[in-house]
């Protein structure tokens, strides 16, 4: 076995406990289990693979939801029996299309859920967020996805948006609606997205 394998504390089912975090927002987005088979194709491939201990199986995060984790950091505790995984999540993370798994919080002795996205502090995570699905429309196009339908229409058509939403952000800054503005600043900074997604510029080149 090798050596750093040797240093982990699995459990008496050859499983660890590994604590996905978000590695912008540090968000705690999930907890699996690994084994060591999991652990290594993790380590190989850069994405999260775990132990199902109900189907016992291995299984690729995202296999079937397109919701891909790639690695970032891989932390053992002082304990050496819990990992912590940070990762850059693609779009989200729980199976019920929320950012986390863990999204209920006690409140007045019961459990309230919560709807929340990344960390409001991490404003580029999300726009990073939305800008992963755009890149998976590209590259998986769906019929009934209205990104796919813009990238098909090519550049041309991203920029007569682009120039549209830009028109609708003047007249709602002109007409002093602070919510119009926030509604078609979205509008823009999304189709915005959109064309930085047809030639693939990443909203990092924009920010650095």
């Amino acid at each position: 076995m090798k050596k750093w394998l040797q240093q982990i504390r699995f459990d008496d089912s050859g499983l660890i406990p590994a604590v996905v975090q978000d590695f912008r927002s540090g968000d705690v987005l999930m907890m699996a289990y690994m084994n060591r088979l999991s652990l290594e194709k993790t380590l190989q491939t850069g994405l999260t693979h775990f132990w199902s201990r109900s189907r016992k199986r291995l299984w690729k995060k995202g296999e079937e939801s397109g919701h891909f984790q790639k690695v970032h950091a891989v932390h053992l505790d002082c304990d050496q029996d819990t990992l912590l995984v940070q990762v850059e999540q693609t779009r989200v993370a729980c199976h019920t299309g929320r950012w986390s798994c863990f999204h209920h919080k006690m409140g007045r002795g019961r459990w309230v859920l919560v709807e929340e996205g990344p960390s409001s502090s991490q404003d580029e995570a999300i726009l990073d967020q939305i800008y992963q699905v755009i890149l998976d429309r590209r590259k998986h196009p769906r019929k009934d996805s209205y990104v796919s339908t813009l990238l098909k229409g090519g550049r041309d058509r991203i920029l007569r948006k682009v120039g549209e939403e830009s028109s609708e952000l003047i007249v709602g800054s002109m007409n002093n609606r602070k919510t119009e503005i926030i509604s078609e600043m979205a509008d823009l900074w999304f189709h915005t997205l959109v064309l930085l997604g047809h030639p693939r510029i990443k909203p990092q080149d924009v920010t650095r």
